[in-house]
């Protein structure tokens, strides 16, 4: 995998967690799996590469990449645009994060705790997305900028729901931050579009 392949890969989590947050919100249901790769991602400590934060392999990212894709082509047609939105705030919050050390910290003992809920109930467990959105919501909610996720009013209510997508959407800024520290820069996804989807290509091919 190339340098720029795994760049795709941190920013297609990104996208992924995005696109999840959006059908959670308009449907109210995502699959366990899905969840459980995000989920997972937040708990990687020191992995052995990029892949490895989502479980080994990236099937459970294909429908990031294929947003992404959409997004790198730029056809209006084929664009998801909430989940365009979503990206574009987490992108924002991981670099104001990356300013708050304070925060991180409480990230970082809080993400600890919640590896030992898992270790107990597993990733996708209600107590363990209970924690996760209880997370954000004293963390990345306290920021100005807020994400306003738009759905069915049904489900945006229910708690479980709501959990879920702040877990999908603490899950996003975990995989912006990635795509930061592998080089990943937003004026690449202008300057460099035809050689991004190139690899990107490769990905969903693979």
């Amino acid at each position: 995998m190339t340098p720029t392949q795994e760049q795709l890969v941190a920013l297609g989590a990104v996208f992924q967690a995005a696109v999840l947050a959006d059908k959670l919100a308009r449907s109210g249901q995502i699959g366990e799996a899905d969840l459980a790769c995000m989920v997972g991602s937040l708990l990687a400590r020191n992995p052995d590469n990029t892949l490895a934060v989502y479980g080994g392999d990236d099937l459970n990212l294909r429908d990031g990449y294929r947003a992404l894709a959409s997004a790198l082509e730029g056809n209006p047609a084929n664009l998801q645009r909430d989940p365009l939105r979503y990206v574009s705030a987490l992108l924002n919050l991981e670099r104001q994060l990356d300013r708050r050390t304070d925060l991180q910290q409480i990230i970082g003992s809080r993400l600890g705790q919640i590896q030992q809920q898992v270790e107990h109930f597993g990733l996708t467990h209600d107590n363990v997305i209970a924690s996760c959105g209880s997370l954000y919501e004293d963390t990345i909610s306290t920021f100005r900028q807020r994400i306003q996720v738009h759905g069915d009013v049904r489900f945006l209510q229910q708690p479980g729901s709501a959990a879920k997508i702040r877990t999908l959407l603490l899950s996003g800024i975990r995989s912006a931050r990635l795509w930061q520290q592998l080089g990943g820069r937003r004026r690449h996804l202008l300057l460099s579009r035809s050689r991004l989807l190139r690899e990107l290509n490769q990905l969903l091919r693979a």
